[in-house]
């Protein structure tokens, strides 16, 4: 297969716009156009964390096959938790398509990823989705799409292309338009578009071989299998190559099992041609950046370089009394395993032991991309314990402190603005700039990552939940000093016990309640937030004490505020220094380190917390 028969296309959206239901659609239309009948219903894989957040968190590969022409379609990540991802991803690419909703239009995190696709100068092709959804306007999500494209920079070619390639689709319904009212109701038109307009991979099919790794994958049986696109040259299963790594060095290595991508898999093969997608095995050791190339010919290519993690969590065998009630695997060794089987695949998070073997440090990008290894190790059955997230320091190049610092966007009503730059400026937050709009205003901050913790309810609460708010990393900046923590003190459950009505309803009085009726608590969890200063011992078991005389109150029911819930993300972000997140398959428990008050207080004396 020649170059001009390859089309390498990246999808573009926000996290919720159909991109899973969108790829199946074409899946199904090309079946049935190789087959053509009626083919059973697939679904493209997708696991439960991803469905469930309603974001990719790994760029995958499908290839369909439509007219003689092999199309490569290239998931993003829809987070800027992952940049790295995207922008390796994006490396592959020769087009995109970029996915709206014909209601909600281009949404702020759709920014971060067509922003890196413009700057890599690929063409735009715009899909106007759920065209059939009530309220949808298809014209003005197809305006807006071209106002954001001009806002972050498109060329005047870039413009040109998406002006006259829009479809407008319902992937749901099965069917893509050239106009949303043509009566079409199958998904060719966007196929034969994809076909026909995109570019073909501009490439030298009869140049000295040169590959790059963009994406690792794993496999017990046969170790690292590095991932990328073949940009000059032809690769062949057995071919002797040169490997040269991001710092320069060199090495010689033999191609041992070659794989092309085949609709939701891959397929061993012989050779990968220039513009093609490939998987190699049999590289040791192989990383991101990684080029292979002719060892008589050696052809350069620009380095990849993965961006530095800026927050660490410590990992531990859990500790809390309830252990073992919900999860099978709660051992230290099996959580070393996993972490460490972990560091083999996820090239983008740095995995260590502590020195004195007390628990694993997991750095990675943003409390999302490590509250997403989290989530996967619960559902896999995992109990397991874990800190407050720290911030990764490092001196600059005059000895003094730096920490990252991050880009933060907010749109919200223009009422509301005054409110979160103040919330921004009690978080460390300086504000960039700022676009009032008729009805939304568009608010832009640097912030350094300690202040972005715990940010995103604040925002939501002092908005009326009306605010999109974003962040990316931006850059390490000077040290900002200290930044404001959580000002209310915790309720602690002083007894391993179920709680009951009668004690929530009174210690509901004095803040916020985290269980509810009959929830299982212990000694030293957090059961709720005080309205003030300062933790308080709080006892969740009491019940009403029964005599013999009536009393005019006897019949009044407890009337109970339901409970304030926490995802993972919110738990990781709310917690102290002094207390730990206990994950298990079921439950998200806030609890403190030291469980008993009585060795709390020892510790706050030893530590010179409080005056002896």
């Amino acid at each position: 297969m020649r170059q001009e028969n390859i089309r390498n296309i990246a999808i573009i959206a926000h996290v919720d716009h159909g991109k899973t239901t969108l790829v199946d659609q074409l899946l199904k239309a090309t079946d049935a156009f190789r087959a053509n009948q009626q083919v059973e219903e697939r679904v493209l894989d997708s696991n439960d964390q991803e469905r469930e957040r309603g974001i990719t968190i790994l760029a995958k590969n499908i290839s369909i096959e439509y007219k003689d022409v092999k199309i490569n379609v290239l998931d993003t990540p829809g987070h800027a938790d992952f940049g790295g991802e995207v922008e390796r991803v994006l490396r592959m690419a020769d087009g995109a398509l970029l996915l709206c909703d014909a209601a909600e239009g281009p949404m702020p995190q759709t920014r971060f990823v067509l922003s890196h696709a413009i700057a890599a100068g690929l063409a735009v092709m715009i899909v106007v989705n759920k065209i059939d959804k009530p309220g949808a306007d298809p014209e003005k999500a197809y305006n807006d799409c071209l106002d954001l494209m001009a806002d972050l920079g498109a060329t005047d070619e870039q413009l040109e292309f998406a002006m006259e390639h829009a479809i407008y689709a319902s992937a749901v319904n099965g069917f893509a338009r050239l106009d949303p009212e043509d009566g079409n109701m199958d998904m060719f038109p966007m196929l034969d578009m994809i076909v026909d307009d995109m570019p073909a991979p501009d490439v030298d099919p009869d140049g000295p071989l040169a590959m790059q790794c963009v994406t690792i994958d794993h496999s017990d049986y046969v170790g690292r299998i590095g991932i990328g696109r073949v940009y000059s040259g032809t690769i062949h299963d057995g071919d002797k190559i040169l490997v040269v790594k991001n710092d320069g060095s060199r090495a010689m290595s033999q191609v041992k099992q070659l794989f092309t991508f085949d609709y939701l898999g891959r397929k061993e093969c012989t050779e990968a041609v220039a513009g093609d997608i490939a998987a190699v095995v049999g590289i040791d050791s192989t990383d991101i950046g990684d080029v292979y190339t002719d060892p008589e010919n050696p052809v350069e290519l620009e380095p990849i370089e993965i961006d530095p993690p800026t927050l660490s969590i410590i990992f531990e065998a859990s500790t809390s009394p309830l252990v073992g009630r919900e999860g099978d695997i709660v051992g230290g060794r099996q959580l070393k395993e996993r972490l460490f089987q972990e560091r083999e695949n996820n090239v983008t998070m740095r995995i260590e032991e502590l020195p004195d073997k007390t628990g694993i440090e997991v750095s990675g990008r943003g409390i999302l991309h490590l509250s997403v290894l989290m989530e996967t190790m619960r559902r896999e059955g995992f109990e397991f314990q874990v800190g407050r997230p720290r911030v990764l320091f490092k001196k600059g190049d005059d000895g003094k402190m730096m920490e990252p610092v991050e880009q933060a966007v907010v749109e919200c009503p223009g009422e509301y603005s005054g409110k979160v730059i103040e919330v921004f400026g009690n978080a460390g937050g300086t504000m960039v700039s700022m676009d009032a709009g008729t009805t939304q205003t568009h608010l832009e901050f640097k912030i350094p990552t300690r202040g972005i913790m715990g940010l995103k309810n604040r925002i939501l609460n002092v908005t009326h939940g009306d605010a999109v708010f974003y962040h990316t990393f931006l850059e390490y900046g000077p040290y900002a000093g200290e930044i404001g923590v959580r000002q209310n003190g915790a309720m602690i459950s002083m007894s391993t016990e179920k709680a009951v009505a009668y004690a929530l309803g009174t210690l509901q009085e004095r803040g916020q309640l985290f269980v509810g009726p009959g929830d299982e608590c212990y000694e030293g969890m957090l059961v709720g937030e005080r309205s003030k200063p300062g933790d308080m011992v709080v006892n969740i078991a009491r019940t009403k004490s029964l005599g013999n005389q009536r009393s005019s109150t006897a019949d009044i029911a407890v009337q109970l505020t339901p409970p304030r819930t926490f995802t993972l993300e919110e738990a990781l972000e709310y917690i102290m220094d002094d207390e730990l997140v206990e994950i298990t398959p079921q439950s998200i428990r806030m609890r403190k380190r030291i469980l008993n008050e009585t060795d709390r207080r020892k510790w706050a004396v030893r530590n010179g917390k409080v005056n002896k």
